[in-house]
């Protein structure tokens, strides 16, 4: 009976013993274990510019334009244009620059035409490719878009009407809900013989346009 007694007693002592050394290694393991840190992340209040739903777009624009062989000079017009759906778009324009004297007249001293106006007429249909937003510092996001134009035309240049084709591409930025300010490059090409022979002339143009939507 009694060293029933006493083998039950020192069950309890090892039991208790391994019980304690059991929450001992538990605790060391939670206190080794790796914190986990919040990060304290502040949000920015960020306001877009929204985009107009108004269908029309009128634009006048100012830039430069490198006829080939016929010096750079400033060109100023005008576009108007209407927003088929979000990606596409068809434009009217006009546009009009001075040209100079080309190498030809300067090597022989002599004038071949007098009236150094070009003006050109197009209708070009454009495809906005890459919609999204521009931030111009840390508080303020603006609608953007980068677009693909292009399209056909007519180009009055040394007293004849040249069949032109012209393609380019452009950022559009949309400071306000009915404004856009959009900065674009073009290329006009139309055959002329003002130099005495048969030759595609390249209108290269940059113009920064400013917009408003009705």
């Amino acid at each position: 009976m009694e060293s029933g007694i006493r083998s039950i007693f020192l069950a309890g002592v090892i039991g208790s013993a391994l019980l304690g050394g059991a929450s001992v290694h538990a605790q060391d393991a939670d206190n080794n274990a790796p914190q986990v840190i919040e990060p304290n992340v502040e949000r920015r209040d960020v306001t877009a510019g929204a985009i107009d739903t108004e269908n029309f777009e009128v634009t006048g624009f100012i830039g430069i334009m490198s006829v080939e062989d016929f010096e750079t000079n400033a060109v100023y017009g005008a576009r108007l244009a209407y927003h088929i759906n979000e990606s596409l778009f068809a434009e009217a324009a006009i546009g009009q620059t001075k040209v100079g004297e080309s190498s030809l007249e300067k090597f022989v001293n002599e004038k071949f035409f007098d009236d150094r106006n070009l003006t050109y007429y197009d209708i070009s249909l454009g495809w906005n490719v890459l919609p999204g937003e521009s931030f111009l510092g840390q508080k303020r996001a603006y609608n953007s878009v980068f677009y693909l134009i292009g399209g056909l035309g007519s180009t009055d240049f040394a007293d004849d009407s040249n069949f032109t084709v012209n393609f380019g591409f452009g950022f559009k930025l949309f400071p306000t809900d009915s404004i856009a300010i959009r900065l674009e490059a073009r290329d006009y090409l139309f055959d002329t013989d003002v130099n005495a022979e048969e030759k595609t002339l390249h209108g290269m143009q940059g113009t920064l346009n400013v917009s408003w939507f009705f």
